[in-house]
């Protein structure tokens, strides 16, 4: 079964960091693209970064320079570095599996003084 369990959430001050994971499991992860969304409070979800299979990426304008995606295959998990997190990060962040239309439950970051 398909499965993305994401990790690494939690509470961190404004200018801190956070790495975020989403470990894969039930699928061939290494020809899907994976990509991280968010969704803040009362706002729609957002796509924060993309990596293809080939190590492609893409980011929001918003966290260009701050977050880094990354991968590793043979483990099969997806990162999220967050650095010089601001409270507007604050939103509930989704793992998603493009070739398999799949996502995972989220995990909460809160930037909050």
């Amino acid at each position: 079964q398909v499965q993305l369990v994401e990790s690494g959430g939690g509470l961190v001050q404004p200018g801190g960091s956070l790495r975020l994971s989403c470990a894969a499991s039930g699928m061939r992860f290494s020809i899907s693209a994976m990509t991280w969304y968010r969704q803040a409070q009362g706002e729609e979800r957002e796509l924060v970064a993309s990596i293809t299979g080939g190590g492609t990426t893409v980011y929001a304008d918003s966290v260009k320079g701050r977050f880094a995606i990354s991968r590793d295959n043979a483990k099969n998990t997806v990162f999220l570095q967050m650095n010089s997190l601001k409270s507007e990060d604050t939103a509930v962040y989704y793992c998603f599996s493009v070739h398999y239309n799949y996502w995972g439950k989220g995990t909460l970051v809160t930037v909050s003084s």
